[in-house]
């Protein structure tokens, strides 16, 4: 019965689940029915705004990619069927139903232990934890090391969240929200690291151009939707487009940059009260402590320098693809959502598209190298699920080349030592620095508060 419920609310999707859920959620928080289900709807509507915006980056620059790779015979063995491709494949695992309210039940004890500030509410995108379980029982052929693997991600996705939280505050606007899931979160100490490394190069930390600079230096012509038109000329010429073609793709991209930060303003509407009366009813219950609510990375997409880094890395990834040696995967399925790769690092460079650019060549080479070892885990992982032609191989960028599944299978079964010692000091160094990065803006948010304190006149 337990089995068929979660199969059941699983199926509804998050454009319907997540508005229950957050509605749910809303209700126990104390406000009002009527309010309750306005920005429960309200964020329904804009995560099938954001997924028709999606749809047509996915029916449009989706064949142009494989139109490029074919036009340069790109010999990639293996096709990225992306996070559409593998969510479906990661609920179909024998892992899948417990894992939810395992994760949930991680985050219910690291509230209640003041580990995290992070109340997830995103349940659906559980399944990016989900698939680490998945793909580490495959491995060991152990059920426990697979929920042991649920457990880890998903510690490690809230603390991530708590980490960036100032970032996803201060540079994308989003008060009271943390993005504890999936690629934006695991690849965000990537670019802590490089940005690190980078302010530690004269030359090269004083360099600076962002999408704001473009348009101002530019014009209209530096303007979002005529960035996106250009991005979508060059795509489509590189397709071996003929005309009609080349200017279809460049009004689509166009499009993309323009709509895309409108549909996540009814997210924000719904948002905004839920997040007050949470903030309000948690804080009186746990004496004051501030907290977060954990939502969809697909938030983070809207902002304008998001999507300009996002369609410079459409054929950018593919040239990466080409040139990484021993790489078999030709990105495809998460060409379209690339954002979701590089979202969290252009919040850590504060829009620096430069610094963007090299740390997104580095997060970029790490997940084509990662999705080309777990290839086998993955195709594995489709055949179980039956979503398996005979003979065929799978990969997925996002999840498949995730520095966090791959080190917690190479931890458990040590099938590649050197791999696990060059990606584990590579990513503990970046996780390192994330840590002491967020120490540090906590400590001078405290500092902040107690000089605007004693700075009060003393009453009288």
């Amino acid at each position: 019965m337990f089995t068929e419920i979660m199969r059941y609310i699983l199926d509804l999707g998050p454009t319907v689940m997540l508005p229950v859920v957050i509605g749910l959620f809303s209700l126990c928080l104390g406000m009002k029915a009527g309010d309750a289900f306005k920005s429960g709807l309200q964020i329904g509507i804009g995560f099938v705004g954001i997924g028709l915006v999606i749809g047509l980056m996915l029916d449009s620059i989706g064949p142009a990619a494989k139109a490029m790779a074919e036009h340069f015979e790109i010999g990639l063995e293996v096709v990225d069927v992306g996070w559409p491709g593998s969510s479906p494949m990661t609920w179909a695992s024998q892992i899948a139903l417990i894992a939810i309210p395992v994760a949930i039940g991680v985050n219910i004890l690291m509230l209640v232990t003041r580990m995290t500030r992070v109340v997830n509410v995103d349940i659906w995108n559980i399944w990016h934890m989900t698939f680490t379980g998945a793909l580490v029982h495959l491995a060991t052929g152990s059920y426990w090391l697979g929920m042991l693997g649920v457990v880890v991600h998903a510690a490690f996705a809230y603390k991530l969240g708590d980490w960036f939280a100032r970032d996803t505050r201060d540079f994308f606007g989003l008060e009271g929200i943390a993005v504890p899931h999936g690629t934006s979160a695991y690849l965000g100490p990537i670019a802590v690291l490089v940005d690190t490394l980078i302010e530690k190069v004269p030359g090269l930390r004083r360099i600076h151009f962002s999408a704001d600079d473009v348009q101002k230096r530019f014009g209209a012509f530096g303007e979002p939707v005529t960035v996106g038109f250009i991005m979508g000329a060059i795509i489509g010429v590189l397709a071996s487009y003929d005309v009609k073609g080349v200017l279809q793709l460049a009004v689509k991209t166009a499009a993309v940059m323009l709509l895309m930060p409108r549909v996540i303003k009814p997210i924000m509407d719904g948002l905004t009260p839920i997040a007050r009366q949470a903030r309000a009813r948690l804080q009186a219950k746990f004496g004051g402590q501030s907290f977060l609510i954990g939502l969809d990375p697909a938030l983070l997409l809207g902002h304008t320098a998001v999507v300009s880094a996002s369609l410079i890395f459409i054929p950018l990834t593919i040239l990466i693809a080409v040139l990484l040696p021993g790489n078999k995967v030709l990105p495809f399925g998460d060409l379209a959502t690339i954002g979701f790769f590089v979202a969290m690092a252009v919040a850590v460079h504060r829009g620096n598209l430069f610094r963007t650019l090299i740390s997104g060549v580095i997060i970029m080479s790490i997940t084509l190298w990662i999705a080309t070892q777990t290839i086998g885990l993955h195709t594995q992982l489709a055949a179980n699920a039956g979503a398996l032609k005979a003979g065929g191989q799978v990969a997925s960028m996002d999840q498949g080349g995730s520095p966090v599944t791959y080190l917690l299978i190479q931890l458990l079964t040590w099938q590649n030592v050197t791999a696990l010692v060059v990606i584990g000091v590579i990513y503990g160094l970046g996780v390192v620095l994330t840590w002491r990065r967020a120490r540090r803006t906590q400590d001078e948010a405290s500092l902040s508060d107690t000089t605007l304190t004693t700075d009060k006149p003393l009453a009288r």
